[in-house]
């Protein structure tokens, strides 16, 4: 007798933004569509401040999908209309921390995506502080949820190397469609019963936690490479930061250079060629946005904007 097909479990996605679509989107695609999407409720954003949905929920309605936005995760109604699904997995990319009430519903686990090697860089942050930290490799890993945030056993893992020049938006992007590989995989071998369930080596932990403005100045007294991978780290958001006397600058692409001076010293600024000494060599700006300005080219700022060699950031 042939093996039976795996019956496709009930599945409850949950997520929030553009880095949780390509999970949902690879869940549809291999058949196991979810029973219910959870997400936060629209709120008010951009701008001009106009009530939207989240990127999930947009997803989720172009497939057709049953969709739940509670205000209170731990409100008893939202935990009676998860159990009326009768779900046998939760599958969580990008969402709100879930109380164990919640994400006990699920008969065969729940489970969350995180974007780095567990245990290292746990938090709210991993992306942007890897690539801050001069990381050449990171990854994704989804892991069984427990009351304690990014602690649980861990399930899948995969590996990608980091570019030189890469920011945190373009690895950002490539994360979430690795991710959605790794989640597919996950949902899979919980169905199937053939999820494997490591323990976190707690000798190997790092973290990642929220980052504040104070964390995205530029220290230009670091060498060239820690300033190259402080501001690719938080490109394009929430972005590096320097002032130039009142005037706040924001910086979002450089490379090493050559060059010396006295930190956050301007050495060149003339057409494309915007150079900054550092504590250790220099930085080219390459793009960069003045306080209530669009973001530039160095060659498009310097057009309008006047340094001279000698001037300080800082």
């Amino acid at each position: 007798m042939p093996d039976s097909p795996i019956p496709q479990p009930r599945l409850v996605f949950m997520g929030t933004p553009e880095f949780a679509v390509p999970s949902l989107d690879a869940l549809v695609g291999a058949g196991m569509v979810p029973v219910a999407v959870v997400t936060v409720p629209d709120r008010a954003r951009g701008r001009g401040q106009q009530v939207q949905p989240s990127a999930v929920k947009r997803a989720a309605e172009r497939h057709g999908l049953d969709v739940l936005q509670p205000e209170d995760l731990r409100d008893p109604s939202f935990a009676e209309a998860l159990e009326a699904l009768e779900p046998d997995i939760i599958a969580v990319v990008a969402f709100r921390i879930l109380p164990p009430e919640v994400y006990g519903i699920a008969r065969q686990g729940a489970f969350n995506l995180h974007a780095s090697l567990l245990p290292q860089y746990r938090g709210a942050a991993p992306i942007n502080r890897a690539i801050m930290a001069g990381e050449i490799e990171t990854g994704v890993t989804t892991f069984l949820l427990q009351p304690k945030v990014d602690t649980g056993d861990t399930l899948l893992m995969r590996r990608i190397g980091i570019g030189p020049d890469e920011t945190a938006g373009e690895l950002h992007d490539r994360l979430a469609v690795l991710g959605a590989e790794v989640v597919v995989e996950t949902a899979e071998h919980l169905a199937s019963g053939t999820a494997e369930a490591l323990k976190q080596d707690d000798s190997r932990v790092s973290y990642a936690p929220k980052l504040f403005k104070e964390d995205t100045e530029i220290d230009w007294s670091k060498s060239a490479k820690a300033v190259h991978d402080h501001v690719r780290g938080l490109s394009p958001y929430p972005a590096a930061w320097t002032k130039h006397g009142d005037t706040l600058l924001k910086i979002y692409r450089t490379r090493p250079a050559k060059g010396a001076g006295e930190s956050g010293e301007v050495i060149e600024a003339e057409g494309e060629s915007l150079v900054i000494a550092c504590g250790e060599r220099a930085v080219q700006v390459l793009e960069v946005q003045r306080e209530g300005k669009s973001k530039m080219s160095a060659e498009e700022f310097l057009r309008g904007y006047s340094f001279r060699p000698g001037d300080r950031l800082g």
